[in-house]
């Protein structure tokens, strides 16, 4: 373990050690596991193995979330200076990379040379899927970041699921109009994630194209540029996947899509939990209020945080985004997720119980008490969500 220490002139002496710290390693192999499993399969010739690490993530994970429990504690401000410059926490994003490029390569290996039923097929893309879909909340992390390397390791990390317009959508898009009717990525109570996802993802790929060309327009540069961030992970995209299919045939380019798509999937499920039904307040002037903890569901869950780069102490990260995982804070009185990212996705997919598990939250929250003109709803249950709770706005 490593202490951080700081003699301040009036609070004296201040010590921090990261209780996580060699935790955070978790990051790094968690997306690996397919390998184990394609290991095992390789073994034992039962395709059925393949299919694992689906029960690891929606099953055994919320479990273990829910039996290790949460952490709730702070790093002190005056050790986060020193907390940010420790290069090991760094290093950990990096190291990451690699893995997300190892997983996918490995599984389009069985999927080219294996003889593997069709349904398996489906089902071994949507675990190279899962993985990739972490890959791009690797990206979120380091894109984030105010320097060249993370920024180009970001568009690097994309490329495998090939969303190279993440970073310029979620930073310059979904940050600013985050928990408003604007925003493609804040979802809103009474839609499903079904629905959301037929708005977010076509609709933050138009705003991520739309910004990426506005921002080359006041440079005077073409939008087909060489420069056109979007484009240069695209081209990683194309020169990685297109490459995987000529090795190993053209039977790959379905499972690739798949893939693509679940990985995309992934994203939307992050998005679809993390704004849910919450809603920035509109000024005289028709501006939105600064964006604040209240308007995130955080969760402090601790396995599932370790695994994720702290993703889900959301709340910080889009009150203060420059902020890096480690030193990410929890808050007093702000939306609480009563489970961590991979049961929430889980009973997502079923909307019946999402709303029976989040509305009544969202309507119980000390911000909003059942005042429904402090929601963001969907327009189309509009109607129904006044009739359902006896509100009028």
């Amino acid at each position: 373990m490593k202490t951080y220490t700081l003699n301040h002139p009036t609070k004296g002496p201040i010590d921090y050690t990261d209780k996580k710290r060699y935790l955070w390693l978790s990051s790094i192999f968690y997306p690996l596991v397919p390998l184990v499993f394609i290991y095992y399969y390789l073994q034992s010739g039962n395709e059925a193995i393949l299919a694992f690490p689906l029960i690891t993530g929606y099953v055994i994970f919320p479990l273990l979330d829910w039996a290790i429990g949460s952490d709730s504690s702070n790093p002190p401000e005056e050790i986060v200076p020193q907390l940010e410059e420790d290069k090991f926490y760094r290093l950990l994003t990096y190291a990451t990379i690699p893995m997300h490029y190892i997983v996918l390569v490995a599984c389009t290996w069985v999927v080219g040379t294996q003889s593997l039923s069709p349904i398996m097929v489906v089902v071994l893309a949507i675990v190279a899927g899962g993985a990739s879909g972490i890959g791009i909340n690797t990206a979120h992390e380091l894109g984030h970041k105010n320097t060249t390397l993370e920024n180009w390791l970001a568009k690097i990390t994309l490329a495998v699921p090939a969303y190279g317009h993440f970073c310029v959508e979620h930073n310059r898009g979904h940050h600013v109009r985050v928990s408003t009717p604007e925003d493609f990525a804040s979802s809103r109570l009474g839609e499903s994630i079904y629905a959301f996802a037929m708005r977010e993802i076509p609709g933050t790929a138009k705003r991520g194209w739309q910004l990426e060309r506005e921002r080359l327009a006041k440079l005077g540069v073409s939008k087909w540029s060489i420069h056109n961030e979007i484009l240069q992970s695209y081209a990683i995209s194309a020169v990685l996947q297109g490459s995987l299919v000529a090795y190993f045939g053209w039977i790959t380019l379905p499972f690739l899509l798949i893939h693509n798509f679940w990985a995309w999937f992934q994203l939307t499920s992050a998005n679809y939990i993390e704004h849910y039904g919450l809603l920035r307040e509109k000024k005289a002037n028709g501006n939105y209020e600064r964006c604040k903890p209240h308007h995130s569901w955080n969760a402090n869950y601790v396995l599932s945080n370790i695994v994720l780069f702290h993703l889900e102490r959301h709340s910080d990260h889009h009150a203060y985004p420059a902020r890096r995982y480690q030193s990410l804070r929890n808050f007093e009185d702000i939306p609480e997720l009563p489970a961590g990212y991979f049961g929430m996705y889980l009973i997502a997919y079923f909307p019946w119980l999402w709303y029976k598990v989040m509305d009544k939250r969202v309507l119980g929250l000390p911000h909003i008490q059942g005042d429904l003109s402090k929601v963001n709803i969907c327009p189309k249950k509009r109607g129904q969500i006044m009739a359902k709770y006896g509100a009028t706005v």
